[in-house]
């Protein structure tokens, strides 16, 4: 019986287990949002939530924390200087998991791990772009079309 043993094995051995959960919650942190299979979602969901609950935090001992968790330093910098003052005003449920379907190769069910509001971010930033390219083309003169494209 499994009394008080909490999280996920992913039939792996402590090492594996543990560098993978370190890869997944670094790319989430780097891409904002990842595709993967719902065990390790679930298993790498609270770790994010750790992580970004550092980051509220912005001390040089929370950096450290995250640094020796991490794998990279530019995860650390974007989770101190973006993802801490995002969700500053928010207590908790930084990250949701959406079900995608089953992989065709083995049949593994998919999901997506993200975090609240990047979709939000991607849409801004798309945004702003479209809206670039359109100021660039009435500096040059040209209209604008729709798509991005130049007309010849």
């Amino acid at each position: 019986m499994r009394h008080k043993k909490s999280g996920f094995k992913l039939k792996r051995d402590v090492g594996a287990r543990n560098s993978l959960l370190k890869n997944l919650v670094t790319s989430v942190i780097q891409e904002e949002r990842i595709i993967t299979t719902i065990p390790k979602a679930k298993a790498a969901k609270p770790l994010v939530e750790k992580m970004i609950t550092l980051a509220k935090r912005d001390t040089l001992h929370a950096r450290r924390q995250a640094a020796a968790f991490l794998e990279t330093p530019a995860a650390v910098k974007k989770l101190f200087d973006k993802l801490g003052t995002r969700f500053g005003q928010r207590n908790g449920g930084y990250t949701r998991v959406v079900r995608l379907g089953w992989r065709k190769g083995d049949g593994a069910e998919q999901a997506m791990l993200e975090l609240v509001g990047s979709e939000l971010v991607k849409r801004a930033a798309e945004r702003a772009k479209r809206r670039e390219e359109r100021l660039n083309a009435l500096k040059q003169g040209q209209e604008p079309t729709e798509g991005g494209e130049e007309q010849k």
